[in-house]
């Protein structure tokens, strides 16, 4: 079983848990951060994702795919 698939980023995890978790996807909140015209990790370190996708019109798909392509790769 691949334990990085197995601790695969979900909707419901907050960007705090995601960043502690998978330091490297600091990197993708950081992209991300022009679409939502802020900081992400500033402004919303104890939101889920379902709650930053809503808060900064976000695509939630995309941002799941980004972050869990990245934690696929590390």
């Amino acid at each position: 079983m691949n334990l990085k698939r197995q601790n695969s980023i979900q909707p419901n995890m907050t960007v705090l848990d995601i960043v502690y978790t998978f330091k490297s996807t600091e990197a993708i909140f950081k992209k991300w951060d022009d679409k939502a015209g802020e900081c992400i990790c500033c402004n919303s370190l104890f939101d889920s994702l379902e709650v930053v996708a809503e808060k900064y019109g976000i695509e939630l798909p995309d941002l799941l795919a980004d972050l869990n392509r990245v934690v696929e790769n590390s």
